[in-house]
């Protein structure tokens, strides 16, 4: 991966594209980013299997297709999905790693930012444990903030955005119970890198 210099980017706490603290975990589901892609966007999720149960290791299961569709009810109406993330922060802000930043993960689906379409070609997929419009826990938010660093330390993250933002009407999370404003607080970056205007934050 090739900074905008064209100069590798450093790869302390990075192998490959895997970062040093997060748990491995392999996602099948993968491919290949297009090539001298720019990786600058970061899009915020949150799942909970199913919803409103954390600690189960469902969605563990359900990245790596290991999930059990008998285990719920509801897991009938995702039956088959075939999904991944980058990251995965857990409700007590344990880190988990299914895909390699490097290449092209399954999370966005449908989508769009600033006009470019495919957002899963040059993105970051992180989910939160959660229920969209719930709020998050401290220790979510401070894992967030460390990875968000790391990132950019080592990408050319221009953005961080929710699934809300790059697939309107089709999706809802994080939700209006993320706290935007803290996460602003949390990494120190201007609010240029947000979706919203700089007004916003107070």
């Amino acid at each position: 991966m090739l900074a905008a210099s064209g100069a590798p980017f450093k790869q302390a706490g990075w192998q490959d594209g895997w970062y040093a603290n997060a748990q491995r975990l392999d996602s099948p589901n993968f491919g290949e980013r297009p090539e001298d892609t720019a990786v600058d966007l970061i899009v915020l999720h949150s799942i909970s299997l199913p919803p409103g149960v954390y600690g189960e290791g469902y969605v563990q299961a359900l990245f790596t297709n290991r999930l059990d569709w008998d285990a719920h009810p509801y897991f009938q109406s995702i039956r088959d999905l075939k999904v991944s993330t980058h990251f995965f922060i857990t409700r007590k802000g344990v880190l988990w790693q299914f895909v390699s930043v490097n290449q092209r993960a399954w999370h966005a689906g449908a989508s769009s930012f600033h006009g470019r379409e495919q957002c899963n070609d040059y993105s970051v997929g992180i989910e939160l444990e959660g229920l969209e419009g719930e709020v998050f826990e401290a220790a979510q938010y401070d894992c967030l903030a460390q990875l968000c660093h790391a990132l950019r330390e080592h990408y050319p993250i221009a953005h961080v955005v929710g699934h809300e933002h790059i697939a309107p009407g089709r999706k809802q999370d994080p939700g209006p119970g993320f706290d935007w404003t803290l996460l602003v607080r949390s990494v120190a970056w201007s609010p240029q890198y947000f979706p919203f205007s700089p007004n916003e934050i107070s």
